[in-house]
């Protein structure tokens, strides 16, 4: 009963019965008017949304024919860009979206804090490389080329250590304040050696996580929608529930708790994405106070029961703060991840973690291991890089970039939402420091179609769409007032072509329901109308 009262009630919570359903939604699209009136909108109203998507579609075909010829080109034999094609709306428009608005998957070049297109086109970014990129696309060119000078002589040769590895643990030793350091090749598997030695340790079975965090794509981590076979080892808790600690508390099976700080922005949702954007519910904010408090108890109740607790810094570490999110929230963990930004602009997985938790062996038990090992961990020029930037966070410069962090990129979404406002447009942002999300005022079923607006505008966005912004710190006043410019832009011209229509009979309880009707209707007949 306990366990039952500590799972969010929504199906992120329950992962066995989100995958269950999941099965069972069927495959329909919108064709024709259908597409531009599934909110059952007047006619002139489906007219000029009609008018305004050919008038973007044209806009994209002279401006991106090279970037989308290219991309249309190599998706028949790269299934990656076909699943990011094919969910960067709801399923429902899906179609029509990807044959007629292709911005282009590839690019030429970086400069400053713009992306340039294979047709020239000058993007401002948005998509911060999935979070790698902290201090500026200029500084990793310049890190990955000082490490292949640094590390040239020695080359791809593995096995053995290039010496700037001992001064890599050095420096991670300090800004984590732990004991020990291992290198991997991915955030996802420093996070699942973590695990495994959490396991060895205590010898207990279950790990927690918590509702919609993100901890890399591996099974444990991953139990519900997207993963094919159940997780009998995994515990998916409430964020900031009383029920959780008590479970915490309770359980003698638990090995540890995993933590993904980005879970402040928006507790117990997942990673907000425009393929779920089905209605106006989207809701983020950050309360630092409340978040930081929570993890003190979380960090107190693991302690108290013998449980390890594992902060995953792979997206937050060094954008937050320099020393991290433990820093920035004021817990401290027993291991901690890190990758991404670290590597310098390589890939990387760090774990960091106390002495008695990183052995992976017992003197007395010579046979009893924990293994874990990888071909190109602590890869001479991985290794270099990110010695390149460990050494930039010590600089005046850089040091700089994190002074009054919070304050400026908090003044700037304030600064945005207070022009949205003055507009009177349906759209907010919240912000965790530089990483953002666009939340909806206004019920519509069409607020994904704002990312498309956005790149014509100039504006760069990830394969999530609206659901995630994520800025870099070199990001200057006269940058940000373009971004924001360009941004108000495009939702004024979406407004413009009547895809923000309102009704009083349109609320997002309306909306779900009509869409649970048309799902239903496909599934047992076939049809949908």
């Amino acid at each position: 009963m306990q366990l039952s009262l500590a799972k969010h009630g929504s199906l992120a919570g329950h992962s066995k019965w989100s995958r269950r359903l999941a099965r069972l939604v069927p495959f329909y699209d919108y064709q024709g008017d259908r597409f531009f009136a599934s909110d059952d909108c007047p006619a002139e109203i489906a007219q000029r949304r009609r008018t305004g998507f050919d008038r973007l579609a044209e806009r994209y075909r002279t401006m991106f024919p090279r970037s989308a010829a290219l991309t249309v080109e190599a998706r028949a034999g790269i299934s990656d860009l076909q699943f990011t094609g094919a969910y960067r709306v709801p399923f429902q428009y899906s179609r029509l979206v990807r044959e007629k608005l292709v911005g282009g998957n590839f690019l030429a070049a970086s400069e400053g804090v713009q992306l340039i297109d294979l047709d020239g086109n000058r993007l401002y970014d948005l998509t911060g490389s999935y979070g790698v990129n902290v201090l500026g696309y200029d500084s990793y060119k310049r890190f990955i080329a000082e490490a292949v000078e640094r590390a040239g002589m020695l080359g791809p040769v593995l096995g053995g250590y290039h010496p700037v590895v001992a001064d890599n643990v050095a420096r991670l030793r300090a800004l984590s304040g732990l004991d020990e350091v291992s290198f991997h090749m991915s955030g996802t598997e420093a996070v699942m050696q973590a695990v495994r030695l959490a396991r060895y340790h205590t010898g207990r079975s279950h790990l927690v996580r918590f509702t919609g965090a993100y901890h890399g794509w591996w099974g444990e981590v991953q139990p519900g929608v997207g993963n094919p076979v159940p997780e009998e080892r995994t515990y998916t808790l409430a964020d900031m529930s009383d029920h959780t600690l008590a479970v915490l508390a309770r359980r003698r099976d638990i090995a540890c708790v995993l933590i993904n700080p980005l879970q402040a922005l928006h507790p117990n949702s997942g990673a907000p994405a425009d393929s779920a954007l089905v209605d106006s519910s989207r809701r983020a904010g950050v309360d630092r106070k409340g978040y930081s408090d929570w993890l003190r108890r979380v960090a107190d109740t693991c302690r108290a029961n013998g449980i390890v607790l594992i902060l995953d810094d792979v997206f937050t570490g060094f954008r937050l703060a320099i020393g991290g999110a433990q820093d920035y929230f004021g817990v401290r963990p027993d291991l901690v991840t890190y990758g991404k930004s670290l590597g310098g602009g390589l890939p990387v997985g760090v774990l960091c973690g106390r002495a008695d938790l990183m052995r992976r062996y017992r003197d007395d038990r010579p046979v009893d291991i924990c293994f874990a090992r990888g071909t190109f961990n602590s890869h001479p020029y991985v290794m270099a890089a990110m010695n390149a930037f460990l050494r930039a966070l010590e600089t005046a410069e850089v040091r700089q970039l994190y002074d009054g962090l919070d304050e400026r990129w908090n003044a700037r979404a304030a600064r945005l939402n207070t022009m949205l406002a003055e507009e009177d447009l349906p759209v907010r942002v919240a912000n965790l420091s530089t990483i953002w999300t666009v939340c909806y005022t206004a019920p519509s079923r069409y607020n994904w179609m704002l990312q498309f607006y956005l790149r014509a505008e100039g504006l760069a966005l990830s394969w999530v769409g609206t659901g995630r912004l994520i800025f870099s710190l070199d990001y200057d006043d006269a940058a940000f007032a373009e971004v924001a410019s360009r941004f108000v832009a495009a939702a004024r011209k979406m407004r413009e072509d009547g895809w923000w229509w309102s009704n009083p009979a349109l609320t997002d309880k309306a909306i779900r329901r009509r869409m649970l009707r048309e799902m239903l209707t496909h599934r047992f007949s076939g049809s949908c109308r």
